[in-house]
């Protein structure tokens, strides 16, 4: 007897589709209202970042917020480190900004164990603009500072991809304060010390006047090598 013709062979396997074509996934999505995201965790925050004779300084402040009207957390770290000679900070949402940092860590990975060389800073610059552009991040506005054999440097990116290098730069609800200490007290020849003070002083001058912002530093040094976070609830130890 005849048996009904069917697309699939005795295998099972469906040969009309090539096992050659790329495998198409989804990206993340969400279907969160404007009122649901006045629930979502925000860092606020004020975060610096400077270009320093020696390598790089980041500061960031330690607040995070439920709609910018209650303190959710009063001891967020808010800079991550996610290469040996490189950190990034969270700005926005805090679960959109984990999870940037998280899928720019896998791709960092990635594109080094098929290249068997360091991404330049620069490199990882463009990837962080084009995720912040194309993923389901919400509106960040995260600073990245490293070093590499082409010196030291410091970008901003901003929500839309956006991605531009500073001598230093600040991002967050408290920078029009912190902006005002910077362009009083930076030096290009300053070593990662004396920038490590004049950052310290611009959070606390954010922090003064800005809702979001608040409870403490967090510097991070960035030398060749090497990240070192360390926080800090009293500015007197820094400043």
């Amino acid at each position: 007897m005849r048996q009904p013709d069917s697309p699939l062979p005795r295998t099972g396997q469906d040969h009309t589709v090539s096992p050659y074509d790329p495998e198409l996934g989804e990206v993340p999505s969400n279907d969160l209202s404007t009122s649901d995201l006045e629930n979502v965790n925000k860092t606020g925050t004020t975060t610096i970042g400077i270009s320093t004779a020696e390598g790089v300084v980041i500061a960031t402040d330690m607040r995070a917020s439920l709609g910018g009207r209650f303190v959710s957390n009063k001891d967020v770290q808010k800079v991550e480190q996610i290469h040996p000679s490189a950190a990034l900070t969270l700005v926005g949402s805090v679960g959109g900004a984990q999870s940037f940092i998280r899928s720019l860590r896998a791709e960092v990975n990635l594109y080094e164990a098929r290249r068997g060389e360091d991404i330049s800073i620069g490199a990882l610059a463009t990837l962080a603009g084009n995720f912040a552009r194309g993923g389901p991040f919400f509106a960040i506005n995260p600073i990245l500072g490293g070093v590499d054999n082409d010196g030291h440097h410091v970008y901003s990116i901003d929500p839309a991809g956006g991605v531009m290098k500073d001598d230093y730069t600040v991002t967050g609800s408290g920078l029009t304060v912190a902006y005002g200490t910077l362009e009083r007290e930076y030096r290009d020849d300053m070593t990662n010390e004396e920038a490590k003070t004049v950052a310290a002083s611009g959070i606390k001058a954010a922090v003064e006047r800005d809702t979001g912002s608040g409870n403490g530093v967090f510097l991070a040094t960035i030398t060749e090598g090497n990240v070192d976070i360390k926080g800090h609830k009293d500015f007197d130890e820094v400043l």
